[in-house]
């Protein structure tokens, strides 16, 4: 009798220790999966704001929407990660007062080159959003296993900082927002 109860005994700890590590492998899974989306996250980011800035800088807008474009791609690739959400929020702004018409859009379309920029712009504008709810689905994901008790109490997350999602305001202009073959 006692044996067979050690026995018992030692296949339930085997049981608990590799649920305790299957756990703890899925949550680090979890933890690389945010730092893989937030990457691509950035790299879309910064795409969008180089080609903004570029467009900006170009000649085929106005001077009133060249400057605001120019300064809030500017203000949205310099930002410090504090302030980055309502930076790339306030780039998604000037795209939408500038590119709120379609017109706009065409009148870039009619410069050499312009119909190669704007097909990027509405591809980088398109892609933002995607990345977004992906590194938001990855952090989501993350915060829903870490909030279990036996996460909690064998502290399986270690030192790794609560994953934070990404809250901007990722909105496209209406003119870019559904651009056939882009």
């Amino acid at each position: 009798m006692t044996v067979t109860l050690i026995v018992w005994i030692v296949v339930a700890l085997i049981a608990v220790g590799v649920y305790l590590s299957w756990t703890a492998g899925r949550l680090d899974r979890l933890h690389s999966r945010i730092d893989a989306a937030r990457a691509a996250l950035d790299a879309q980011l910064l795409r969008r704001a180089s080609v903004t800035q570029e467009l900006a800088t170009s000649g085929v807008l106005d001077p009133a929407a060249s400057i605001v474009l120019y300064e809030a791609a500017h203000a949205a690739r310099q930002a410090e990660e504090d302030h980055r959400e309502v930076a790339e929020s306030e780039l998604s702004t000037a795209l939408r007062v500038v590119f709120g018409e379609p017109a706009q859009v065409d009148a870039v379309k009619e410069i050499p080159g312009g119909e190669d920029a704007a097909t990027e712009l509405a591809a980088a504008v398109r892609r933002v959003p995607m990345a977004r709810r992906f590194h938001n689905d990855s952090v989501r994901a993350a915060r829903a296993l870490r909030r279990h008790r036996t996460v909690r109490l064998f502290r399986l997350a270690g030192h790794a900082p609560f994953p934070l999602a990404f809250e901007m305001d990722d909105a496209p202009p209406v003119a870019l927002a559904d651009r056939p073959g882009t």
